[in-house]
């Protein structure tokens, strides 16, 4: 994605609003992570199951502060990796604002 943003001309040095998802297969365990992400400063939301997957809940943790250094980066997704693995749910990745 860091790849992607500077081909497209970003400057990364610059503060941008940055998404992460997680998918867990209920509800506690999504709101679980959910206060989790948002002890660690993220506005978090948890959308219900789409009507064709009805046993995926989607958290989605944003902050519009972010410098994407990529030291920042690795530790962000390391530490979401981590936080959807604690609770059985899978990290889907992040994306940006270009």
């Amino acid at each position: 994605v860091l790849e992607q943003l500077v081909k497209a001309g970003a400057d990364v040095t610059q503060p941008r609003h940055v998404l992460h998802y997680l998918y867990f297969s209920d509800r506690d365990r999504a709101d679980v992570a959910a206060e989790e992400a948002a002890a660690r400063g993220f506005d978090v939301s948890v959308r219900e199951p789409a009507r064709h997957d009805p046993e995926q809940w989607t958290v989605v943790c944003e902050r519009s502060d972010v410098v994407l250094e990529l030291e920042a980066v690795r530790d962000t997704t390391d530490y979401f990796e981590t936080l959807a693995g604690s609770h059985g749910g899978d990290y889907d990745g992040w994306e940006a604002s270009v």
